[in-house]
């Protein structure tokens, strides 16, 4: 492990070099900003109508969504969402909790939730798809080989430079989420509570494991599942970057499958075998927030051990070709 520690600080140097981090945090302060802004205008846009009176704009939510629950132009799909939300309304205004209460905890919970599938991902993907084929493109690769270092520490170390860049995009994006939305709504809200384990059973809702837990609690849960997720893309990526020669090649790859996921997601509900694939099951955090599943048979355990074994192949993948091919030519 000692001789493995000098690669990791050379790749870790080079990562640096890249600039590629430095550019994931230009996108997330410029476009937190954004999004904290469209949230501020649009609590304005709610208190002019409702005041602050939030039982009642909780309420006219639950009317809205009842009342589409019986028009035939919304799919049933659909449906099985708006049930999920009216019960969980119901369940805040019975325990007094305001869900939508503004602060910068909530609007980075929130964040957090839409995030999670598609744009933290993205992100983690433009770190990871071109560490091993950029060397390839530049030739920097023959250099790399020709020392005397065995080609599995050569790529581990590779692998850990890229979880660590991990770990630093997925803390960066909440701590900056949470720095910049609390200087527009207060940084309280820590230890407001908040619901979940509502599941669908058939057309009923099931409350029986609904518990609550403080705001920083369901945050850190949160975090957890997006770092576990933001692993799995990085590993993936990787083993496209060992695979494909081309850079532009392997970050194009990657990007489809990522938003092939997203609209499978949406779309792949009669397809029960989709969900044997890494790119419907990113969707962690969805769990927690009580969200029914895209489709039927999938469960938190069930997406993390799906992730796990696209991982695990990915790595064994990853490291035979890497130490068996041919790269020098």
């Amino acid at each position: 492990m000692i001789n493995i520690l000098p690669l990791v600080k050379n790749e870790t140097i080079k990562m640096i070099r890249k600039k590629r981090f430095y550019v994931i945090l230009l996108v997330l302060l410029v476009l937190v900003p954004l999004f904290t802004y469209a949230q501020l205008r649009e609590s304005e846009s709610k208190r002019e109508k409702y005041g602050n009176d939030w039982r009642r704009e909780v309420q006219q939510a639950i009317t809205d969504n009842q009342n589409s629950l019986g028009s035939d132009r919304v799919p049933e799909e659909w449906k099985k969402y708006r049930k999920i939300y009216i019960q969980q309304m119901k369940y805040y205004l019975e325990h007094d909790v305001n869900p939508a209460e503004p602060g910068g905890v909530s609007f980075t919970r929130e964040f957090l939730n839409n995030a999670a599938t598609l744009f933290i991902p993205l992100l983690i993907m433009g770190i990871g798809s071109d560490i091993v084929s950029s060397e390839r493109t530049a030739g920097t690769v023959k250099m790399l080989l020709t020392r005397p270092v065995r080609r599995w520490k050569v790529l581990l170390s590779k692998l850990i430079t890229l979880l660590m860049f991990v770990s630093l995009t997925v803390v960066s994006t909440v701590v900056i989420c949470y720095l910049i939305s609390g200087l527009f709504f207060g940084y309280e809200g820590l230890n407001m509570p908040v619901f979940t384990g509502f599941q669908l059973n058939g057309s009923e809702v099931d409350l029986s494991t609904v518990h609550s837990v403080p705001q920083w609690k369901y945050l850190f849960m949160q975090t957890g599942l997006i770092w576990f997720v933001g692993v799995i893309v990085a590993i993936l990526a990787f083993m496209v970057s060992v695979l494909v020669r081309s850079t532009s090649a392997s970050i194009v790859i990657m990007m489809a499958a990522l938003i092939a996921g997203n609209i499978l997601s949406n779309m792949a509900s009669a397809w029960t075998s989709a969900k044997y694939l890494f790119m419907v099951n990113l969707g962690l955090t969805n769990y927690l927030a009580g969200t029914p599943a895209p489709i039927e048979g999938m469960t938190l355990g069930f997406s993390l051990a799906v992730l796990a074994i696209w991982g695990a192949c990915s790595l064994v993948v990853s490291f035979l070709v890497f130490t068996k091919q041919d790269i020098l030519n």
